[in-house]
């Protein structure tokens, strides 16, 4: 191929061909930034003036899936192509998404920030960017940069009109970019996500014999049972991920190629995060946020790569280190307010030593979860302990791997890991030693030999907590009407936000009936955000929150209404249905749909005591507002579990 040759093609901005021909050739590119001044993104004088010849970028990004590669030692994998790009280029080993599903992830792939921080760490939400942050691919656009998107955002924010000189649609290709402007541009393969696994025939045109993926030969991953239904799908999971490999990899790199472009272009290739099946996607275990990545950088910018061709990269590297690496390979200065770490480049820094992971609401289905990994172990902290970690999630239960662990739970064939995922409720704290268990499936918290590494990962989650300073704190509606009228961001930075009150409340949930008295206490906080935490503590302890059922019943009126939905779903599991449910239901019928959503959510877990509110369930049913889709997914599974007829209309539900 053409970018193994030695030839070097020069390639000129406008700009830098009148010093050339000036005889000035000391703007040459030296990696120097040349980019954004301060937190604003405006340009400074020096970017007025081409800083030379810079690379470009192409990024061949692709959907669920994890490390399943060749190059990756997965002996199953057919990829030859990909193991080709990384023979010739760098194998990140610990690359990692901030997220276990494909928006959360994104928006902070292309903001350079964690989800948490923006307020976009909620499945399908809609937050709102503050002027003075941008993407980070403005800012190549204001260095000269031609960028292109072909042709998925899915951000949980509006994309702003400088994101992108194309964001989607036949022209988001780098070709139709002006004679010798440098490009970045982003073509995103659909085909392997987790959808295209539960498709109803295994038929691939463009698979030969011996590519097929046979179940009865494959090994699904330890983090799930090896039952049939499971190895189909990890069978036809592989399948998809070799047809892009045949597809999608020489296809974009050809086009390279042809162009005559390929010696000037940075290759990265990665996924959005880990496979499309549970306990990867949507969860903050590795299975759902490790993701290869293979970046592949020309001869004619070696210089650039931190060790040679073909090796492999253990330094530890997250989806908000991607955005200013770019930048940094570009020789654009790094906005401050971006919290990524570049990696490659003139601005790279030092490898950083965790990896964080947030997980919110996914899809019709509110918890927290927020994780944090070193090179060797795992920390989990799950902030609402009382709650599954496996939910009735409608689009996932589509996959027959779903309704085998349901069946497999079901009759009490899960040991182990399995059935501690399975289980009705999740502990507070997670540790795992991922030396000895990569999958994450012996929990070592409450193990005295590990309480000092126990320590050690909280107090870092915690720093992390504050430092970035999490919106998740903030129930969904609740923080929408705070910000209304700025930004997420904006507010949570603000004397409004009273981060350490609400943490400190927050991390009460999971201690025992020793902190009933504080948590009263603490439902009468004048902050909501104190209150609503006050009132999970009290639900996670169940009955032995009854000293509190007359401050709860109380909160039943609360000005929030979120405080409402928590201290009436704490009063059920204290065993004071009749005062709880009829709030839940009242709220249920609500039009702010984040409202009516979390009191499905807690009306789906009153089991055969959510029978009251079937009225009311089978009338919202009937809504077909654009909102309604999670709520009635949530519904409709109470109702089949009550054995109720689901309104014709919605039986897709």
């Amino acid at each position: 191929m053409k970018t193994d040759s030695l030839i070097i093609v020069l390639r000129l901005a406008t700009t830098v061909s009148v010093l050339v021909l000036s005889g000035n050739l000391t703007a040459a590119w030296t990696g120097t930034p040349v980019g954004i001044a301060g937190d604003t993104g405006t340009p400074d004088h020096a970017q007025e003036v081409a800083a030379g010849e810079r690379p470009n970028f192409l990024w061949i990004t692709c959907e669920d899936i994890s490390p399943n590669l060749g190059c990756y030692g997965d002996t199953q994998a057919t990829t030859p192509h990909l193991d080709r790009l990384a023979k010739r280029g760098l194998l990140y080993s610990h690359a990692f998404a901030p997220a276990g599903v494909c928006a959360i992830a994104r928006s902070s792939l292309i903001m350079g920030m964690y989800a948490s921080s923006i307020g976009t760490q909620h499945m399908r939400s809609t937050a709102t960017l503050p002027k003075s942050i941008r993407p980070f691919t403005t800012y190549l656009r204001r260095a000269g940069y031609f960028c292109t998107n072909h042709s998925k955002q899915d951000y949980n924010f509006k994309t702003p009109d400088d994101a992108w000189d194309v964001g989607r649609g036949p022209r988001a290709h780098w070709k139709y970019r002006k004679p010798g402007q440098p490009f970045f541009a982003v073509f995103n393969y659909v085909g392997t996500h987790e959808s295209r696994i539960r498709a109803h025939t295994r038929k691939q045109p463009k698979l030969k014999g011996a590519e097929w993926h046979d179940p009865d030969e494959t090994t699904p991953p330890a983090y799930l049972p090896n039952t049939r239904p499971i190895r189909k799908d990890w069978a036809r999971y592989l399948d998809l991920i070799t047809v892009m490999d045949r597809s999608e990899i020489p296809r974009r790199l050809r086009e390279l190629e042809q162009a005559d472009v390929a010696d000037d272009t940075i290759v990265f290739f990665f996924s959005d995060h880990g496979a499309g099946l549970p306990r990867a996607k949507q969860f903050v275990y590795d299975s759902g946020m490790h993701v290869p990545l293979i970046i592949y950088i020309p001869p004619k910018w070696r210089h650039l790569m931190p060790s040679k061709p073909g090796s492999t990269v253990s330094r530890l590297v997250s989806f908000v280190d991607f955005g200013p690496t770019i930048l940094s390979l570009a020789g654009i200065r790094i906005p401050e307010h971006m919290q990524g770490k570049p990696f490659l480049g003139r601005q790279a820094v030092a490898p950083r030593k965790y990896i964080y992971g947030i997980r919110d609401r996914m899809d019709e289905r509110y918890d927290m979860t927020r994780t944090v990994r070193d090179d060797r172990f795992k920390y989990h902290r799950n902030y609402m302990p009382f709650l599954p970690h496996f939910p009735w999630l409608t689009y996932m239960e589509l996959l027959d791997t779903s309704k085998e662990l349901r069946r497999l739970h079901a009759e009490d064939k899960l040991t182990d890991g399995h059935a501690f995922f399975m289980a009705d409720t999740k502990p507070v704290e997670e540790l795992y030693d991922l030396m000895t268990d990569p999958d994450e499936l012996h929990n070592l918290a409450g193990q005295p030999r590990y309480d000092d590494m126990l320590r050690r990962m909280r107090q870092v989650h915690l720093d992390w907590v504050r430092r970035t300073v999490d919106t998740g704190l903030q129930p969904e509606q609740m923080l929408r009407e705070r910000a209304r009228g700025s930004s997420e961001y904006e507010y949570a930075r603000s004397d409004r936000y009273l981060l350490q009150r609400i943490l400190e409340t927050a991390l009460l949930t999971g201690q025992g009936p020793e902190v009933v008295r504080e948590l009263i206490e603490r439902l009468q906080d004048d902050d909501a955000a104190v209150r609503y935490w006050a009132a999970n503590g009290l639900a996670n302890l169940g009955r032995a929150a009854e000293p509190a059922s007359d401050t709860l019943t109380k909160r039943l009126a609360d000005s929030s209404l979120d405080v409402r939905i928590a201290a009436a779903q704490a009063l059920c599991r204290a065993g004071h249905v009749e005062s709880g449910r009829p709030v839940l239901i009242e709220l249920l019928a609500h039009r702010q749909w984040e409202v009516s959503l979390a009191a499905a959510n807690a009306i789906d877990y009153l089991g055969d005591e959510a029978r009251a509110a079937v009225p009311t369930m089978l009338q919202v049913m009937q809504r077909s507002d654009k909102n309604s889709r999670d709520i009635q997914w949530v519904l409709g599974h109470t109702l089949r579990q009550l054995h109720v007829s689901i309104p014709i209309g919605n039986k897709k539900n």
